[in-house]
């Protein structure tokens, strides 16, 4: 019985062990792992081939609206206001009358001039009459000299009282104009800050009301002088060639994100850099036929400020930066093998960064597999345009 249970024992071993012996010799019969491009059992990345592109080069610059004209209206005399002759929010035309100050006083003070004038040129017709009458009785001594020279003077003092009364005259027309308070420009007038039965003095610092041409509307942005300066040298250098002969044109995106549907053109750069900010004014202009823009909204200005060409656009995932602002990619070589390669960023355009140094045209840059790899090590390429091979099912047994 021991005998027979001792052969049963040795029996099942030594079918384990066939058993253990098929199953390491179908292993070492399975192909290795691996594929093409790359070492066997080397991580697949996704890589992109990089090409030289001609890439437009558009700045978003913040900014608020102001208005194209504005005229803030002040009387030029004193007086009760009469009438207010607008609409609060309404439009008006250059040349219009807004407010009449009561006129009286000013209408008797431009009456009483003009009969000064009148008063004056008939003493003037007597004291030339008499001049000219002495003039030819000295000539037979009728007359004696010093007659004669009064007369003559009394005639240029009554020249010189005309003029005088004529002066006059002209402004209290004038004053008696500026009771009638018009506006200098058109558009948009404000709210008025005086009602009728109110005392104005000339000049006073308050205005009436306020003015303002918003069709075409100016856009004011604020640009850092070392970005200016940069693109400066670029031009100069030859990195970047100008684009827009006409004008640089400017593209605008309203506080809630939309983009305006009319494009503005840049009108000019402020020639002094804003001490406290650092920074230069540039003013664009945009038409407003409909209004939509109004003075003191929140802008964002996108002004195409150039070409870069001979750059190479990267998606950002590629893209790593280490913590003093250095960026740097990851590279397949000629081996199949990553290279670390530092990069020149120049900006962000859209969900690329534009690369100006540090790549050439082929270069394979890996943006996918990141996690997996590290410099010399090998790796599958896999190209990012091509499609992925179909995921095999496990195999059973």
């Amino acid at each position: 019985m021991q005998t027979h249970r001792r052969l049963h024992t040795v029996s099942l071993a030594l079918a384990l062990t066939g058993a253990l012996l098929t199953t390491a010799c179908g292993k070492s019969q399975q192909p290795p792992p691996g594929g093409p491009g790359g070492a066997p059992g080397a991580p697949a990345v996704t890589v992109v081939t990089v090409t030289p592109e001609s890439v437009p080069v558009t700045t978003e610059l913040p900014g608020r609206t102001t208005p194209y004209l504005v005229a803030e209206l002040r009387p030029q005399v004193s007086g009760i206001v009469k009438a207010r002759l607008f609409k609060e929010g309404g439009t008006v035309k250059a040349g219009e009358v807004l407010y009449q100050i009561d006129p009286a006083t000013y209408q008797a003070t431009f009456e009483s001039a003009r009969a000064n004038l009148a008063r004056a040129e008939a003493n003037l017709d007597a004291a030339r009459i008499k001049a000219e009458r002495y003039a030819e009785l000295v000539k037979i001594e009728a007359v004696s000299k010093q007659a004669n020279d009064d007369a003559a003077a009394a005639m240029k003092q009554g020249q010189a009282e005309v003029a005088a009364a004529r002066a006059a005259l002209e402004r209290a027309r004038i004053d008696l104009a500026y009771t009638r308070v018009t506006s200098p420009i058109s558009g948009r007038i404000g709210r008025s800050m005086v009602t009728p039965g109110a005392l104005v003095t000339a000049n006073q610092d308050d205005a009436l009301a306020t003015v303002q041409q918003l069709d075409p509307i100016h856009v004011d942005v604020t640009q850092s002088s070392v970005d200016l300066l940069r693109m400066k040298r670029d031009f100069e250098s030859g990195a970047m060639r100008r684009t827009g002969g006409n004008g640089v044109p400017v593209q605008l995106v309203l506080e809630d994100g939309s983009v305006y549907g009319l494009e503005g053109r840049l009108a000019f750069s402020e020639v002094t850099v804003d001490p406290g900010t650092g920074s230069v004014t540039l003013r664009a202009v945009f038409p407003n036929p409909k209004g939509e823009l109004l003075p003191g909204m929140y802008v964002r200005a996108r002004l195409a400020q150039g070409t870069r060409d001979a750059v190479f656009l990267l998606p950002h995932a590629a893209v790593t930066h280490d913590p003093k602002g250095n960026a740097s990619v990851m590279l397949v070589n000629a081996q199949s093998q990553v290279e670390a390669r530092v990069i020149k960023v120049a900006q962000s355009v859209g969900g690329t960064w534009m690369v100006t140094e540090g790549l050439a045209a082929g270069d394979r840059v890996i943006v996918e597999g990141l996690q997996r790899i590290r410099p010399g090590a090998p790796v599958q390429a896999q190209d990012a345009a091509a499609p992925q091979p179909a995921a095999t099912a496990p195999a059973k047994g």
